[in-house]
């Protein structure tokens, strides 16, 4: 029985059971409910370089594998970073953009990249992938935080990266927030012990809400909250209250807010999304006060955690303040697939170089874990 390859622009095409059935619902960014929101409510501007292009593959009139993907026209909202590639292509006159993606936007989580059933669909996914962007002669394919289990899918011409993310993973014996402090040196405990205390001090108090029981006005003050953060750094936010609200309805349990209050008023609030048995930190805002952001962003996720039975709390991508707060450097992996035979090779030299970079600096930051049984022998 052959495979039918089909580039699908909108989500909405495809039935939501159809996709949902590719993967094992332990992942929420997958979902057909986070995904096709992202296009229905405005979170996918086309100035901003975002073209949904969803490669599919049919069998009999059924959907076998997907990879939800994109075409790009820049690099925005991806966290792997590839200006420099983009750069060499221009000074030798080539053209890098578009190419293809296939991520979740906007969303530096690792999680399946190539849905499929079965390791024949999954390597049949990633051929129709490259043959895909032959026929469209775009520049590259590129497969950002996919699960570590993925990568021997990806044959000898893809080209493996590697980052650091820092993420809180549950020990054995962690029922309570103080069974994880105990673990960690005196100057790392007494720091966070501080810092939670300023928060108190200052009358503020917190409320958790999954999606279901968040109200309209909670709902809006997280997402004026998020749009606050963005315009201090000068940042285009992306995600709608439409699209908030969407995924409160359609993904119910799986959103989590922490809502900080004082004198009732919420004045911060962080939206996570909760999987399987993971929290994933996505986006804070909030009032300038001491140690409210390590309280609203980590603390209480981590309390969560313990609370709710989950295993792993991945707060988003890089920050090196993260260390001290629990979180320890964790591999993440991305695949690319280079159309130009030369400029294929000369990256090859360039992502194994970089491997190295990222391995040495991971070792480098076990040296400052916070936790007693990791400290370093003099």
């Amino acid at each position: 029985m052959s495979l039918q390859l089909r580039a699908i622009s909108s989500l909405d095409a495809i039935d939501t059971v159809a996709w949902d059935a590719l993967h094992d619902g332990g992942n929420p960014f997958i979902s057909h409910a986070f995904l096709s929101g992202l296009e229905q409510y405005g979170c996918l501007r086309p100035d901003w370089g975002w073209q949904p292009e969803h490669l599919t593959l049919w069998r009999d009139g059924a959907l076998v594998a997907a990879a939800p993907g994109y075409r790009k026209y820049n690099s925005h909202g991806e966290f792997v970073f590839d200006h420099a590639w983009a750069n060499a292509y221009a000074r030798n006159g080539l053209d890098y953009f578009p190419k293809w993606l296939g991520a979740v936007p906007y969303s530096p989580v690792t999680g399946p990249r190539l849905l499929a059933r079965n390791d024949q669909d999954c390597r049949a996914l990633r051929d129709a992938i490259v043959a895909h962007v032959q026929a469209e002669q775009l520049s590259s394919a590129h497969i950002n935080f996919h699960l570590p289990g993925e990568t021997p899918c990806f044959d000898g011409q893809w080209l493996l990266r590697t980052d650091v993310q820092f993420q809180w993973q549950r020990e054995p014996g962690w029922q309570a927030f103080d069974d994880f402090l105990a673990a960690m040196d005196h100057k790392r405990r007494k720091n966070i012990r501080q810092e939670r205390a300023k928060v108190a001090r200052a009358g503020i108090t917190f409320v958790t809400r999954h999606g279901n029981e968040a109200s309209a006005d909670e709902l809006r003050a997280m997402h004026g909250f998020y749009l606050q953060t963005f315009a201090e750094y000068g940042n285009a936010p992306a995600l709608t209250l439409p699209f908030l609200r969407h995924l409160a309805t359609q993904l119910p349990r799986q959103l989590v807010l922490f809502l900080a209050l004082q004198d009732g008023e919420p004045v911060a609030g962080a939206l996570c999304l909760r999987g399987g048995d993971t929290l994933y930190g996505r986006y804070w805002g909030g009032a300038a006060l001491p140690g409210l952001h390590f309280e609203t962003c980590y603390y209480q996720g981590i309390e969560y955690c313990l609370r709710e039975g989950l295993q792993r709390f991945e707060p988003g991508a890089q920050g090196e303040h993260k260390l001290a707060r629990g979180f320890l450097p964790t591999q993440v992996r991305s695949h690319h697939w280079i159309a130009h035979p030369q400029f294929r090779q000369a990256l090859r030299d360039w992502c194994a170089r970089e491997r190295e970079d990222a391995a040495r600096y991971a070792q480098a930051l076990q040296h400052h874990s916070p936790f007693k049984s990791d400290e370093p022998r003099p």
